[in-house]
């Protein structure tokens, strides 16, 4: 398996957007160009609107990723668990599909013999550490997260020195809806440096409305940006693929 790049959106919201496109129709349109959308739900005294935990899920499902509802005060363990849950789920069904053109389309892991599929899972876990990661975090901003921001600033300083203690490449970028003057706004473009993500969390500023939809649009086209030089180098380089190859 060649080593590349897996590329996630990390959401991380209190629900209930109310501007803009149909976010679970954008994060459909994001896992069908190769990118994985998790969200984080941050609740507050044990309160989260219903909408607001099916909107939660309903992006994730339809962005092939994983979600998780999480009290302020256990934010930071929840997003390293959340980007590395999905990295491993990811990887699992490259995995799968390897495995369907070398034996058949019926094939998976699951129904490989155990200790064969205990070797195919050391590879797993193996490339979980090994492999390049792009993950752009899209913060709400909106004014319901006033009060929870704070924790999202230690939750993202956590995950950064969490992921840096592996042996692939990490890089990060940050949005952030709404924005001062349009629906998102850019903080922090890709970087690997963890120096540069703790130094957008003064700007992060509470206030506004809830365009989830639009900030999930962005984030895709965010990711289109990054690879264009990509493209330019690359001949071979294939846009669908959940696993980027590296160059």
């Amino acid at each position: 398996m060649k080593k590349g790049t897996l590329k996630q959106i990390l959401l991380i919201t209190d629900g209930c957007s109310n501007q803009g496109e149909d976010p679970i129709a954008m994060a459909a349109l994001a896992k069908e160009q190769g990118i994985t959308v998790n969200v984080i739900g941050v609740m507050e005294n044990d309160v989260i609107e219903p909408k607001g935990l099916q909107e939660i899920e309903g992006i994730a499902m339809a962005g092939g990723g994983i979600s998780q509802v999480v009290y302020t005060q256990n934010l930071a363990q929840t997003v390293q668990m959340v980007t590395r849950q999905a990295m491993t789920q990811t990887l699992q069904g490259v995995v799968n599909n390897e495995l369907k053109q070398i034996l058949g389309n019926h094939a998976s892991m699951d129904e490989l013999p155990p200790d064969e599929r205990g070797e195919v899972m050391e590879v797993v876990d193996e490339l979980g550490e090994t492999v390049n990661l792009d993950v752009l975090i899209l913060v709400d901003t909106s004014a319901s997260m006033t009060h929870k921001l704070p924790t999202v600033k230690e939750a993202l300083l956590d995950m950064s020195i969490s992921l840096n203690a592996r042996v692939g490449n990490n890089r990060f970028s940050v949005l952030v809806f709404p924005g001062k003057r349009k629906e998102t706004e850019k903080l922090l473009e890709w970087t690997p440096s963890m120096d540069a993500l703790t130094s957008v969390f003064s700007k992060l500023k509470a206030g506004g409305i809830t365009p989830t939809g639009p900030a999930i649009r962005e984030g895709m086209a965010h990711f289109k940006k990054k690879r264009s030089l990509r493209k330019l180098l690359s001949r071979d380089h294939d846009d669908s693929s959940y696993l980027e190859e590296s160059i």
